[in-house]
């Protein structure tokens, strides 16, 4: 069965997001762990999430992916940013054993001007530092399109970071495809080439989500701009080959499309449609 969902809001709670996941037509989703601009989380309401557990084991959700917000910069040169950014995470990490066996997707930073051998280090740092022995949920660092000084562009980035954490058992990859593209990974007319890649420089074991979007830019543009599925320049032949991979069926797929409600709605059942049942 595919799993498929889209970012869905985390305003009203975590049932809401179940029943509005199942509207979708969805099985997992995406959310924001606080205001994706930044802030402070909303408590934990303990009740709240029996009632999406139960939905979630009623209707055989797959991993949900929860998403840091945008304004973390695990690699910043600012003490308070980074101060922010491990207090944010940690805060997290620590609620989401609440909902245990899932993932938490985090943006690896920009490196702004320190260079990427430091940018490496400090988000490797960071995740040492927040990362425990008895956590359930997997940290996955997220692919990029490697614009400016983005971290995070090339596998190599991802696999280095890896390397220097302590517990790297509890750090895997959400892959999003918009962003190797524009990175210059061609999965449209070699996606086989760009796993085998992927395989060599980290390891497919530990892909554990995609992150499904078109482009608006051609490949190696390092622009980061997402379109809606079927309308980029990655297309719908090119994206229904990445959710039917025998690699990748398995894993959570993620819309991050430019849509509303109805957009998601629409999009994850064209995508089901064109799914291979085995």
């Amino acid at each position: 069965m595919l799993m498929i969902g889209s970012h869905i809001s985390s305003s009203k709670g975590y049932e809401a997001m179940g029943k509005q996941a199942l509207k979708l037509g969805a099985n997992t989703f995406a959310f924001f762990t606080r205001n994706p601009r930044g802030g402070s989380a909303k408590a934990l309401d303990l009740e709240d999430v029996k009632r999406f557990l139960e939905i979630a084991e009623e209707h055989s959700f797959g991993p949900l992916v929860a998403h840091a917000p945008y304004t973390l910069n695990p690699c910043a040169a600012k003490p308070e940013v980074l101060d922010f950014s491990r207090r944010a995470m940690g805060e997290d990490l620590e609620k989401l054993e609440a909902l245990p066996g899932n993932y938490y997707n985090f943006h690896p930073g920009s490196h702004v001007g320190q260079g990427l051998e430091v940018g490496i280090s400090r988000i490797a740092e960071l995740l040492n530092q927040i990362l425990t022995s008895e956590q359930s949920t997997m940290v996955l660092l997220e692919t990029m399109a490697g614009k400016g000084s983005e971290v995070g562009g090339r596998f190599e980035d991802l696999a280095r970071i890896r390397e220097q954490v302590e517990r790297r058992e509890k750090v895997g990859v959400c892959l999003d495809t918009c962003h190797v593209w524009d990175g210059g990974y061609d999965i449209v007319h070699d996606l086989d080439g760009v796993l085998a890649e992927f395989d060599r420089v980290i390891g497919l074991e530990h892909l554990k989500a995609i992150h499904l979007n078109d482009s608006q830019n051609p490949m190696g543009s390092h622009k980061d701009r997402h379109a809606k599925i079927g309308e980029g320049t990655i297309g719908l032949s090119a994206l229904c080959a990445v959710i039917n991979h025998p690699l990748l069926r398995k894993l959570p797929f993620v819309l991050e499309t430019p849509n509303d409600e109805e957009g998601y709605a629409r999009e994850i059942h064209m995508l089901r449609e064109r799914y291979r049942d085995e």
